[in-house]
């Protein structure tokens, strides 16, 4: 699997994850402990995300990371 599209797929898992729970960047940011800025890089596939930041954005959106990763591989498929 292309490391660059999974990249992007987990940007934009993570993006509709947030809007569905209708949060902010912010929100997130604030519920995962970690910087919004570092959210909005997330989110805009500018950063590779540690196992540590993916494991707190999924908990923050109320899933697991199996779960939140396994979306993103469905994109990319």
């Amino acid at each position: 699997m292309a490391g660059r599209a999974l990249l992007k797929a987990f940007a934009s898992e993570v993006r509709r994850a947030r809007e569905d729970l209708g949060l902010s960047q912010e929100a997130l940011a604030d519920r995962a402990s970690l910087h919004r800025n570092y959210v909005g890089m997330i989110e805009r596939s500018e950063r590779a995300p540690t196992l540590l930041a993916m494991e707190r954005v999924a908990a923050a959106l109320r899933l697991t990371l199996s779960e939140l990763v396994a979306r993103a591989e469905a994109r990319v498929r």
